[in-house]
């Protein structure tokens, strides 16, 4: 297994369109497992293979406490199961440190195919559904930022363009 690099925002490769994954094989089972222990080690409860620099439609995501419920989404299919919204507060690992409130579906059912797969439909609800959503977002070039106003993205932006510049030149004491 490995660590994977997360792609931080506003890299231009987030905005990438993922592709249908056509057969789950060795290399789909792999790509899982390395995002599984990236989100582990970042530490997250979800990652999206559009954040590693992969634009297959493979999600993974561990909302327990112990972080010991993996789930791996291939293909994922969400459909809201309510028009009632919810207000979460919601980081990401390709925006780092920032959190702002989303509105989200708070129930959905996802579709989607196992590591072995096969197809399966999960009910989800509250931080599992949020999380699933953002993921999925993630899949077709959205960030949460872009639930925000002009003026709060803009600000994220340029205050991580300022971290990058930094880690890229430190300046020497």
């Amino acid at each position: 297994m490995a660590i994977l690099n997360i792609l931080e925002f506003p890299d231009s490769r987030l905005r990438t369109k993922a592709q249908p994954v056509e057969k789950v094989d060795d290399a789909i089972k792999q790509l899982a497992k390395d995002m599984l222990e990236t989100m582990y080690a970042a530490p997250g409860i979800g990652l999206a293979a559009t954040q590693v620099n992969v634009h297959k439609r493979v999600v993974v995501m561990d909302t327990s406490e112990e972080q010991n419920e993996p789930l791996v989404f291939i293909n994922p299919d969400i459909t809201p199961l309510t028009d009632e919204q919810g207000h979460l507060q919601e980081g990401c690992l390709s925006v780092p440190g920032f959190y702002e409130e989303v509105v989200r579906p708070t129930r959905v059912t996802v579709t989607a195919l196992n590591v072995e797969g096969e197809s399966f439909t999960l009910e989800l609800e509250g931080l599992q559904a949020v999380c699933i959503q953002h993921e999925v977002d993630h899949l077709n070039g959205k960030l949460f930022v872009d639930y925000l106003s002009p003026l709060k993205r803009n600000r994220i932006k340029k205050k991580l363009e300022k971290a990058h510049r930094l880690q890229q030149n430190p300046v020497s004491a």
